[in-house]
């Protein structure tokens, strides 16, 4: 457990560092952009942080993962069935995920501020909730 909590205190310490340099929510319609592409970088990034904390769960307690298309949002699914995160985790770590779905596989170009401003309003409580749940689960 002990390897199991140093893996997650590196996560949680890369996921800090992304949200620290996220601009505000208010900044976002003001970027160029590449400097919006980059913002939407540092979401992709907050979510795969997210994903590998419970990836790594997931390897330590023997719980098998998918390899499906659809093993992103399995994961969240398994992790609420396991107890890690709570179903209110989930539901707001969903636009995250979408997020990441959209970011994957759109242009620079396709980016709208608007929609990433809810993102980066609701990251401090999110990341706080997820934390929580991991603790509680830990």
């Amino acid at each position: 457990m002990a390897d199991l909590a140093e893996k997650i205190r590196a996560e949680l310490e890369n996921i800090d560092e992304v949200i620290e340099e996220l601009p505000s929510h208010f900044d976002l319609p003001k970027l160029s952009n590449l400097e919006l592409a980059g913002a939407a970088a540092l979401l992709h990034n907050f979510y795969n942080g997210i994903e590998n904390i419970l990836k790594q769960i997931m390897i330590s307690k023997n719980i098998p993962l998918t390899e499906s298309r659809t093993w992103h949002r399995e994961l969240l699914e398994k992790a609420v069935s396991n107890e890690i995160i709570s179903e209110q985790c989930k539901n707001n770590l969903g636009q995250f995920l979408a997020f990441r779905h959209f970011f994957s596989h759109a242009y620079a170009f396709d980016l709208d501020p608007e929609k990433m401003e809810v993102l980066v309003e609701s990251i401090h409580n999110v990341y706080s909730l997820f934390k929580k749940d991991i603790q509680n689960f830990l």
